[in-house]
């Protein structure tokens, strides 16, 4: 059985695909898929469609199967196709935000004059842990990995760098009185 173009409906219909098939400016698929209409219409077949247009025959075959059913919107893209986000982006503003925030365990003076932190259960910095708990307290649900995801798309920095010497505390002296300075010429 050979596979065809239906006829246009009309001569407005017959107009567009000539029109998006020639198109310079237009989405290349959707120029692509009129292409292999208007050549349907001209009377060849599927194999030499798919050579004129560099696509498999299969691809030809749907896209003309599509056209004969839904006519110009069968030109068009499927919407609603691939994975949904579980978050919305407004969640994934509040994440980014909370970054900035003090983390919850985090000692600040009081008004009293007193060292006290809101919760002191957790790290005084921000963690991929801690930042996803503070998400839950929020409402939004949400996994450690990916807070990371989210934050590393952003381009957002939640580490603090820090020695591996838990004793270690900088002086703010800079280099020692012993080492010369350099002189410029």
């Amino acid at each position: 059985m050979v596979l065809r173009a239906r006829a246009g409906r009309d001569e407005d219909e017959q107009a567009v695909i000539g029109r998006l098939a020639r198109a310079r400016k237009a989405a290349r698929d959707a120029v692509m898929r009129a292409r292999m209409v208007e050549l349907s219409w001209s009377g060849l077949r599927v194999p030499t469609i798919a050579a004129e247009v560099g696509c498999s025959q299969k691809t030809v075959r749907c896209r003309l199967h599509r056209f004969n059913g839904s006519g110009l919107e069968g030109l068009d893209d499927l919407g609603g196709q691939g994975h949904k986000r579980r978050i919305t982006e407004e969640e994934r503003s509040r994440i980014v935000a909370l970054v900035e925030a003090v983390p919850p365990s985090k000692l600040s003076w009081q008004p009293w004059g007193e060292l006290e932190a809101e919760d002191m259960s957790g790290p005084p910095e921000w963690t991929l842990d801690s930042l996803a708990s503070g998400a839950r307290r929020l409402g939004i649900v949400v996994g450690r990995s990916q807070v990371r995801r989210i934050l590393l798309a952003e381009g957002v920095r939640w580490r603090r760098t820090r020695s591996k010497d838990p004793d270690f505390a900088p002086t703010g002296l800079g280099p020692s009185a012993s080492t010369p300075t350099r002189r410029t010429a």
